[in-house]
């Protein structure tokens, strides 16, 4: 396989295609926003994310990578596009947007050739392969690999799912040494796509069928959700005892076979967030306990902000600086994050809210400001939102200040000496 064709350069798709072209694979990587064509032919990254920028720019430099607008034909075609969520917000459930994995899909059928490989790495509800791609792909008159109608040939289009089980912060190293689930709508497809993924992964390749691999990451993440959600209900329980849940979870985690997650102010990112409703899409009636995790945790930035308000009774307009905006240390990736919606909800209710993040370009969020003591001068309060490495071990003492204004740490990252309060931050 000498030719490859990636669509969608975002957080999986652009680290996919630098990975694969520094690895001796010719990669043509396309995205249909213009602005992310030009930054990345202009030689700079629209992604913050370590040893990105470097990678691309070796890319670049041999040749490697190009970046386009439409895809191209090539031996194998990697889609990486988004998949989020459609919040009707009339009661109804939200569903995956499949629509850019359609019109990637749709995009490949004229450049698809006999023997091709087709892998879908969107996260996507399960039988999206068979039910979803499957047909599109179908367009384009090639026999698919294992369907019935004739026997197995050479020139058969294989097609697989295999999702991305990568971390934020730690993309290009997980890439490489992550293990990976291969799920191929049959056996060839498969090993197909495990000879193109054997050029750069060092991690064991676990071969499936297409809907386990897309139910298997869809479980990942769910395991990860319901865990916060127990942690946040046992939060709000401590609140109303008067007891620190982090003190209370150290201790319950020494037990050899206890494992609870930490609480904060939510869940936020592409995956936590949004996976679980994935499952819940296609089994609404057998997924209660699923729900249920998804309403706890969707609560907690009101629960945040129900805390703070109580806390600044009396006081007119209360300036609250909150430090953090992205959904998790070390990276400035917003999809989904409560910091976000925290900052709305206390811009809401009267609050004048100074934010900043080291890792936001400012002008992102009303109220952002571009250093912390431009956030803290004045403040009634201060929310730590996010635990990235600048705010890790900063004493609560030295933000509280000479008056003592209230310091409520969601993510439990400040230095508190010998004072500590309840969740969901300690004081």
């Amino acid at each position: 396989m000498t030719k490859l064709c990636v669509l969608g350069l975002g957080y999986i798709g652009l680290p996919t295609a630098a990975m694969f072209a520094t690895h001796g694979i010719q990669v043509v990587g396309v995205d249909v926003n213009g602005e992310v064509v030009d930054t990345l032919n202009n030689g700079d990254v629209h992604i913050h994310e370590p040893g990105l920028k470097t990678l691309v720019a070796a890319a670049r430099k041999s040749c490697s990578l190009r970046i386009a607008t439409a895809p191209e034909s090539a031996d194998a075609f990697i889609i990486a596009v988004p998949t989020p969520l459609i919040r009707a917000g009339d009661g109804r459930r939200p569903m995956a947007d499949l629509r850019h994995v359609c019109a990637a899909a749709e995009a490949i059928v004229p450049q698809l050739a006999p023997g091709n490989l087709v892998v879908l790495e969107s996260t996507v509800p399960p039988r999206t392969v068979t039910d979803v791609l499957l047909p599109i792909l179908r367009r384009s008159g090639l026999h698919i690999s294992g369907e019935a109608g004739s026997e197995a040939s050479e020139d058969d289009l294989l097609v697989a799912h295999c999702p991305e089980r990568v971390l934020p912060g730690r993309i290009l190293e997980e890439l490489v040494g992550n293990d990976r689930v291969i799920g191929g709508v049959d056996r060839r497809s498969a090993e197909a796509a495990r000879e193109l993924y054997a050029s750069f992964v060092q991690g064991t390749m676990l071969l499936t069928d297409a809907t386990t691999a897309e139910m298997v990451k869809l479980m990942e993440n769910t395991y990860r959700d319901v865990n916060i959600a127990l942690a946040n209900e046992f939060s709000l329980v401590a609140e109303g005892l008067g007891i620190d849940v982090w003190e209370a979870i150290a201790l319950a985690n020494r037990h050899p076979r206890v494992n609870i997650l930490k609480p904060g102010p939510g869940v936020g990112g592409h995956c936590i967030a949004v996976d679980p409703w994935f499952i819940v899409e296609v089994a609404p009636e057998a997924t209660h306990l699923i729900q249920a995790a998804r309403r706890v945790n969707d609560s907690m930035p009101e629960q945040t902000v129900r805390r703070v308000r109580q806390a600044l009774l009396g006081i007119e307009q209360p300036v609250v600086a909150c430090l953090g905006l992205s959904y998790k240390g070390g990276t400035g990736d917003m999809r989904e994050s409560p910091a976000i919606r925290v900052v709305e909800l206390l811009g809401a209710q009267g609050c004048r809210v100074r934010a900043y993040d080291p890792y936001v370009e400012p002008g992102r969020v009303r109220g952002q400001v571009c250093s912390m003591k431009e956030a803290l001068d004045g403040a009634n309060a201060v929310l730590v939102l996010t635990d990235h490495p600048e705010f890790v071990g900063l004493p609560a003492s030295e933000l509280a200040g000479e008056d003592g204004r209230l310091v409520l740490d969601t993510r439990a990252c400040l230095d508190h000496g010998a004072s500590q309060s309840q969740p969901p931050g300690r004081q």
